[in-house]
Order: C-alpha cells, then structure tokens, then sequence
C-alpha cells in the first residue's frame, strides 16, 4: 500500500487565512474555496459584497484545478485554440484555480472569484504558498 500526502485542516485555515489576508490587502471582496483532490468542498468562503455566482464559480474553478491537477489558466487557454474544450467537464474553465501539490500528486486546490481573473489566481497563489 502507498502512502498518499494530503493536508490536515490546520493546512486549509492557513491557506485560506492566506488568500483572505491577500484579498484584504488589496481591498478586493472574493469567494474562495478549497477542495480535496476529488473536487469535492473542504472549506468555502464568500466574502462581503461578493456577488452569489462567483461562489459558484470559485469552486468550479477549484474542482477544474483539483481534478486536472493543472492550473485553470491552462483550459482557458485550450478553449481560445480548440472550442470543444468549453463543454469540458471537470468545472469552470477560467484563470483563478490552482491545484495544491506535494510529492507530485494533487492533493488539494483553491478557487478564487469575485475580481479579474488575474487577481483572483494572485489570491489563490497566496493559498498555496501558504502551505507550501
């Protein structure tokens, strides 16, 4: 049997500390969520004045992130290049999802929504540095 890294709860409230602290700092309202390896939510916050589909968005970038083990960035991409990829299934094509890696395995990600697509990678970035 292998042993697979994965992150204690401790791990989450840091990283989403992380991405708050980030986000507040440059006066930015976002939700950001954290999801295990499976995309499924571990951890979810919307922060005041953050309009209610970018939680939505915040953890469909994440699942995207998480079950590609890829930053969202990378299918936003692919969609300008081969538009088939819109109807890809793994959750929100859109900058602003990263995947949180150990010993080369995906073992969570976070997505941020709520300002430019740029900012809210800059907030999850935050996260994963966090831990990392």
């Amino acid at each position: 049997m292998r042993d697979k890294p994965c992150l204690t709860s401790a791990d989450i409230e840091k990283a989403m500390a992380a991405c708050k602290a980030e986000a507040q700092r440059n006066k930015w309202s976002v939700a950001v969520a954290i999801v295990d390896d499976g995309g499924f939510p571990l951890h979810f916050e919307r922060m005041e004045g953050v309009a209610a589909v970018s939680a939505e968005v915040a953890i469909g970038k994440a699942r995207t992130a998480a079950l590609t083990r890829r930053p969202s960035k990378v299918f936003e991409e692919r969609v300008k290049e081969r538009p088939a990829f819109a109807n890809f299934p793994a959750g929100v094509l859109i900058q602003g999802g990263l995947p949180i890696l150990a010993r080369d395995e995906c073992v969570d990600a976070i997505g941020v929504s709520g300002v430019q697509s740029h900012q809210d990678e800059q907030i999850a970035q935050a996260g994963v540095a966090a831990i990392g």
